[in-house]
């Protein structure tokens, strides 16, 4: 769901799932996140997922939900001082105000889509009330994960830096400091969640061509990539789509 406008500089997307498992049933859940932080509200907890280098899973069992955010880099220093630590890795954080109020929108309501909306608009207002203005610098941050995810034309680190008129070790700060992942390993996850993305939609779709368009020097280092996140080939990944699935880009 898109964030309300008075934190669409904190939040890029707000996401809900739900689940009624049957007993003894287990659902594995296979995902390429984006490289960045969520932070999660679940029926008990609220966690800070950092960002992630590989595909991770998670187990379903029982009924559950959660409620998570998936933050803009302006939002993560007021929860982490350093992201790198958080990388592929989850901390269960001390929000109480924050977990009481998205648990009551989502017992609230009898209606799913009532439930969401509730949901959503609890942890908006909690960030509203907590989290101080963005500063240039945390904007600036903003508008450098946006370039790198949405411009096809982005392939080195210098093609952000001379986009945002600043130096490559001024890209490679703001990376640090807000996202946690070198910004050439966050370019190279944009084009590997875009490969994965044509070859999920078009199973038919030509490798080689692929890997061209989306700046790889080769065919190999585009496999290479996938072997490193996922664990398998781009031709591995194209059976598992046509099959039962195995992984879900996010």
């Amino acid at each position: 769901m898109p964030p309300p406008e008075p934190v669409a500089a904190f939040v890029r997307w707000f996401w809900i799932p739900e689940w009624r498992l049957a007993a003894g049933r287990t659902s594995r859940q296979h995902v390429i996140a984006f490289p960045a932080c969520n932070l999660v509200v679940e029926p008990h907890t609220v966690g800070l997922s950092g960002p992630t280098t590989r595909r991770s899973h998670r187990d379903l069992t029982g009924t559950g939900w959660a409620v998570g955010a998936l933050l803009r880099p302006a939002a993560v220093p007021f929860f982490v001082a350093d992201p790198a630590r958080l990388r592929d890795a989850y901390l269960v954080v001390d929000l109480p105000d924050l977990q009481s109020r998205v648990t009551d929108a989502m017992t609230g309501a009898t209606e799913r889509a009532q439930r969401h909306v509730l949901a959503v608009d609890a942890f908006a207002g909690w960030l509203t009330a907590t989290l101080p203005p963005p500063d240039p610098e945390a904007l600036l941050a903003n508008t450098m994960t946006e370039l790198i995810d949405t411009d096809p034309g982005v392939v080195r680190v210098e093609d952000v830096a001379a986009r945002l008129h600043v130096s490559i070790r001024s890209v490679q700060r703001l990376a640090r400091r807000y996202v946690g992942l070198p910004p050439l390993a966050m370019i190279r996850r944009r084009r590997l969640q875009e490969a994965a993305q044509r070859v999920r939609t078009d199973p038919s779709t030509d490798l080689a061509a692929v890997a061209a368009q989306l700046g790889y020097a080769d065919q190999a280092h585009l496999a290479n990539d996938f072997r490193t996140v996922l664990g398998f080939t781009p031709s591995a990944y194209r059976g598992s789509t046509q099959g039962s699935g195995t992984a879900v880009v996010r």
